[in-house]
């Protein structure tokens, strides 16, 4: 069967068509934060918001100037506006524009009604005023971003050569504010060697509307914020940014310094061969690069709809335990399992500071938090580099969220937002057994009726996970600093990322053997074999801890692949 000429060019068409939406897609930027402060809001349909899309539109249709900066206003006080654009210095003019149209949108749906706000995307940032915020120092807000490697084994003091890297791109800046007209792009960046196979990458910008000076100071604050001892780190602010990593993340060819011009002679040799290469090259590198490029989207795409389907996987279940109830038995519907905003957990742990932190698990951090209503929370967040992260955060889900007693931890809601994986636990004050049993000044608080009573809580609890529950659960990891205490010193067992469900069997094998030596039962770590008897193993070395108040010998904790 023959295809017809036009058949072929149509499916070429469509071919040509899809990759080229595909490249389009590519283009929308990586968003990173927004601020839009709730102190002063303007009125839907008010003269402000008539000028602030004015300044938007004005924004967006200057994106294609070249010089990835502009600035404008719209109106007359008190209603004006005062509006600009920053594209990063490598950018091409499509990437810049693409990004500035699409923050022109985004922008009035993060802040539908303030009168002041700024987004930053990895490709540029947009804000607007209803003061003047031309040559003006702003360095406020300010966002610290991080990677999550540390710089561990690097093999010159790492933190150190960041600052000396960003101060000399400040040089580079305060060099081309010299020697070039106002107005000129204020970018820099550099590569530094680490190690034969290590390179460092630097990158500092300000808003061209600065003067060298104000950019230096801008600069100046960005450093002294910087995150140190990670891999990369950077910091946002709406006049200047700065940012390291250890991989490049600009564009190398775009920032390159120029080759010097060939002599006159030379320069006519190869024009009369350059006609002639793009000619025959033209079509072949044209192509291979949108199929390359079309390549690379593609699996991009797939991972992140492979991680997005995770995460909607996890917010159907979910879902499901919200339909469910949490006491089969009695058969009545229990209070719905909340999912909990985002922001509300931020402004609960205060931006999850240090200084609410309460502890570091195995798969991340632990923070407390309080709501607005003065409820005290737990707040566990997965680490985004735990490869089991997602398992254990599935695990509790399922687990926990189905179990009611009250020798067990209670686990009030949890979080799913911009790759965030929370689990909201009720604050337990008294933090975990271990802290009082190890400690000789904490330990004399624990009488024998106490601990009398710890040890008959914990066994009610998991008499209740083998038994009296609608579920038969295998802890795993029973151990001290898994058994937390309320503020009447009432334990209950927390952390069920390990925990198994039996359903007819009195035992099973895994290969993958995790928990705690020392609270392990000797079938579990030797051979895999599990069952409720490895929970009375650990219960019983607990007890010994609880009674003599020594800790095992063996605490090496561990996760075998």
């Amino acid at each position: 069967m023959q295809i017809s000429t036009v058949s072929i060019n149509l499916l070429l068409l469509v071919i040509v068509l899809s990759l080229l939406g595909l490249a389009i897609e590519a283009q929308q930027p990586t968003y990173l934060y927004h601020s839009c402060p709730n102190t002063t809001t303007f009125t839907v349909n008010s003269t402000y918001q008539a000028n602030r899309n004015t300044v938007l539109t004005s924004l967006s249709s200057n994106s294609t100037r070249g010089d990835g900066f502009y600035n404008t206003t719209a109106g007359r006080s008190p209603d004006m506006v005062y509006g600009l654009f920053l594209c990063r210095g490598d950018l091409s003019t499509s990437f810049c524009q693409a990004c500035v149209t699409f923050a022109t949108t985004d922008i009035s749906q993060l802040c539908p009604n303030q009168t002041t706000a700024v987004v930053w995307y990895d490709q540029c940032l947009l804000r607007y005023s209803n003061r003047n915020i031309f040559s003006v120092v702003a360095e406020e807000p300010a966002v610290r971003l991080r990677n999550t490697q540390n710089a561990n084994g690097t093999e010159i003091p790492f933190d150190q050569l960041v600052a000396a890297t960003v101060v000399m791109n400040m040089n580079d800046i305060t060099t081309q504010t010299e020697n070039k007209p106002a107005g000129s792009k204020k970018f820099a960046t550099r590569e530094t060697k680490l190690s034969s196979f290590q390179t460092l990458y630097t990158l500092a910008q300000c808003t061209p509307d600065l003067s060298g000076s104000a950019c230096s100071r801008c600069l100046q604050g960005a450093l002294e914020s910087l995150p140190t001892g990670w891999q990369g780190g950077r910091v946002l602010s709406p006049s200047c940014n700065v940012r390291y990593e250890i991989y490049p993340f600009y564009n190398l060819t775009a920032v390159s310094p120029q080759p010097p011009p060939a002599p006159e002679e030379e320069k006519q040799n190869k024009s009369n061969r350059i006609p002639v290469l793009v000619a025959s090259l033209s079509a072949i590198f044209g192509l291979a690069v949108v199929f390359i490029s079309g390549f690379f989207i593609w699996r991009r795409r797939n991972r992140r709809d492979k991680e997005n389907s995770q995460e909607v996987q996890l917010l159907d279940l979910v879902n499901e335990h919200s339909r469910e109830t949490f006491n089969g038995e009695s058969g009545e519907r229990s209070r719905e399992f909340p999912s909990i905003q985002l922001d509300i957990l931020h402004a609960a742990t205060n931006h999850f500071s240090d200084e609410n932190k309460l502890g570091q698990g195995g798969f991340g951090p632990v923070y407390k938090g309080t709501l607005a209503d003065g409820k005290e929370i737990a707040v566990k967040r997965l680490s985004e580099t735990s490869s089991q992260g997602l398992v254990e955060f599935k695990n509790e889900i399922m687990l926990i969220a189905k179990l009611q007693h009250r020798n067990l931890v209670r686990l009030l809601g949890c979080c799913l937002e911009k790759s965030e994986k929370l689990l909201v636990y009720e604050f337990m004050p008294n933090k975990s057994l271990d802290v009082f049993l190890f400690d000789s000044k904490l330990a004399a608080q624990l009488d024998w009726q106490k601990r009398f009573n710890i040890i008959k809580g914990i066994a009610r609890g998991i008499l209740y996970l083998h038994e009296d529950s609608r579920l038969k659960i295998i802890h795993r990891d029973l151990k001290a600093s898994n058994v937390l205490l309320d503020y009447e010193m009432n334990p209950k067992i927390s952390d069920f990322g390990m925990a198994r469900i039996f359903e007819d069997k009195n035992e099973a094998n895994t290969n993958r053997v995790v928990g705690t030596y020392g609270y392990m039962a000797p079938e579990y770590a030797m051979e895999g074999l599990f069952s409720i008897k490895s929970d009375v193993f650990s219960f019983g070395v607990l007890l010994l801890e609880i009674i003599s108040g020594k800790k095992e010998q063996w605490f090496s904790s561990f996760r075998a692949w």
